[in-house]
């Protein structure tokens, strides 16, 4: 019965492509037919006769029909020579050949360029590189800039640059990478430079915040100040009272800073913010009236949050860029925390916890309306928080009842609907540190009081790694996708390799690590002093070295050096020692090693 009706269906077919074409029986036998006779009459009648594929016979018919070309005629040997057609008959030659190189061969068929491009775009460094020994038209293809471009741009390298930016980004693409291969090396075997931002006599170090090679200090004398790491140009931001002359400054509480503004807090509650670009005055100040509990600074905008008691206070600029107060709020506790949400906004977004609550603020909040609340349990404080563009991660302590549980858990909400999304890990000491903002989009590293590092996957909430860290309590962390940065209590900072859960190197010094920020080749810590007023010690003291080690220290670590360069090698050892006095140790050698010559 089957049979019968497809035969049917051949045969009133076979009869309509009779009514709308004019071929003869000779022109049917082929696949394609005449010339002017439609594509599909042609395909349609090959596979009612039976023919599986018509595509070789229409390869070989596309190509006839190019060598019937009109630039072909001039290549014909059988026409007589004519003077003067030697560029002619090049340029003729020239455009056959890019005619030729137009459609790319898929096998069986041929594809224009830019569809053979479009498949291309999906395929990663090594699949590229596989392609291009197979033809030499595929070489061409798979070398078009357009895809190393997109390549460059996939992998983070040179965000923001046009096609034209670079010859050949084929070779760009392997030099980032080998530089990329070089740094990550030098992260596992310690070798870079490293810099000690010194401290000035009798200043003892109290805040530090670091931002894009910015680093930002304040010390107990009251004095600010900024070093630009990428250029080694540092300054002293000039605070309010000093342009006041008071006689006794007051100690420095908090600072921040992010790649336009720079901002202080001072023990008796005054406010200042610096411009990092135009000046060294205070371009924006205010007051509180008690002392600044909590400061923060949004990483993409000149946001500024800032805490005194239970009142939370937020200032930016406006359109015409003068600093607004853009609302200001009091909770019903004092504030232990505050911290600004990542993210440009038009209306700054504010994260404040005091006690055992959460809160999210903003501008459109008014008082006779609650605040709006994002996490809030009875007698379970919050130890720890840390906010990315999208979640707030926060570090709850168990008491009570709440230790039947399974002790102090992590819950990370989000921002948008205020939900719980994920609670991870079960541990008897508090959680000290969350870092959300600065680490991999996928994982959530903490550290704890039980001496540990976790790490955790935020898609499955399962536990990535656990590392015993430090003796005296982690104090600060931040991780990316194959390494660890710990700092603990003892004054330990610790690099760690995730994958293997080993620590690759540590260094020690005296005071407890406050500050850890790196990026992909440099690496900022701070340990900052828990007493202020060091035992034995005078601020006035002349003498440089008495109580140096109660000060504080700032590290600056740059893994990008080449320790084979000329740059690397010390200033003593790169010169020729002809000078007659020296300084420090720029001593006179008579036979200087580096600059003997071979025989």
């Amino acid at each position: 019965m089957e049979e019968d009706e497809l035969s049917t269906f051949r045969e009133r077919w076979k009869q309509e492509l009779k009514k709308n074409t004019k071929t003869s029986c000779k022109d049917k036998e082929r696949y394609f037919g005449h010339p002017n006779q439609p594509q599909y009459v042609s395909i349609a009648e090959g596979l009612l006769d039976g023919r599986s594929s018509p595509l070789l016979d229409r390869i070989e018919q596309e190509r006839t029909r190019r060598k019937r070309a009109p630039w072909s005629e001039a290549l014909n040997t059988d026409a007589p020579p004519k003077k003067g057609n030697k560029c002619q008959k090049l340029l003729e030659q020239f455009l056959q050949d890019l005619n030729e190189m137009n459609d790319i061969p898929f096998f069986d068929v041929e594809l224009p360029y830019e569809l053979a491009l479009k498949i291309f775009h999906f395929l990663g460094r090594t699949d590229l590189g596989r392609c291009a020994q197979v033809s030499k038209s595929w070489k061409v293809l798979a070398e078009d800039e357009v895809l190393w471009h997109r390549l460059c741009l996939k992998e983070g390298y040179h965000n923001g640059a046009s096609i034209s930016d670079s010859p050949c980004w084929k070779s760009t693409l392997r030099d980032c990478r080998n530089t990329e291969n070089v740094v990550k090396s030098n992260w596992k075997n310690r070798v870079g430079s490293i810099r000690h931002l010194q401290y000035e006599l009798g200043k003892v170090l109290c805040d530090v915040s670091s931002f894009a090679g910015l680093v930002i200090a304040g010390y107990t004398s009251g004095d600010v100040r900024l070093w630009d790491t990428l250029h080694w140009d540092k300054a002293y931001l000039h605070p309010t009272h000093s342009i006041r002359d008071e006689t006794s400054a007051p100690y420095v509480s908090h600072v921040r800073v992010n790649k336009t503004v720079a901002t202080a807090a001072y023990e008796n509650g005054c406010v200042d913010v610096w411009s990092t670009e135009t000046g060294l005055e205070p371009i924006h100040q205010y007051q509180h009236l008690q002392r600044v509990h909590a400061l923060d600074l949004s990483p993409d905008s000149p946001a500024l949050a800032s805490a005194s008691g239970p009142n939370v206070r937020v200032d930016s600029p406006d359109e015409q860029s003068y600093w607004r107060s853009q609302y200001l709020v009091q909770l019903p506790k004092p504030v232990d925390g505050v911290l600004v949400v990542p993210g440009r906004r038009d209306v700054p977004l504010v994260t404040v916890w005091a006690g055992e609550s959460v809160y999210l603020l903003d501008s459109r909040w008014n008082e006779e309306e609650e605040p709006r609340v994002l996490h809030s349990v009875y007698g379970h404080p919050v130890t720890c928080v840390d906010v990315s563009p999208s979640r707030a991660a926060l570090g709850i302590k168990s008491c009570g009842w709440g230790m039947n549980d399974g002790g102090n858990k992590i819950q990370v909400y989000s921002l948008e609907t205020s939900q719980c999304e994920l609670t991870v890990g079960n541990s008897a000491g508090d959680f000290t540190c969350v870092n959300l903002r600065d680490s991999h989009p996928h994982l959530l590293v903490c550290g704890n009081k039980d001496r540990r590092v976790r790490v955790f996957d935020l898609r499955t909430g399962s536990s990535v790694v656990s590392l015993y860290a430090h003796h005296m309590g982690v104090t600060t962390v931040q991780a990316d996708d194959w390494k660890i940065v710990s700092g603990g209590g003892e004054g330990l900072v610790s690099v760690w390799e995730m994958r293997i859960g080993a620590k690759l190197w540590e260094m020690h010094n005296r005071h407890p690590v406050r500050h850890i920020r790196f990026n992909t080749s440099t690496l900022v810590t701070a340990n900052v002093p828990d007493e202020k007023n060091p035992r034995g010690a005078c601020i006035t003291d002349d003498d440089l070295t008495a109580h140096r080690r109660y000060r504080g220290l700032i590290c600056h670590y740059d893994f990008s050096m080449d320790s084979s360069t000329p740059d690397h090698v010390l200033p003593i050892c790169r010169s020729n020692y002809t000078e007659s006095s020296g300084y420090n140790y720029n001593i006179g050698l008579s036979m200087p090693y580096d600059i003997l010559k071979s025989p």
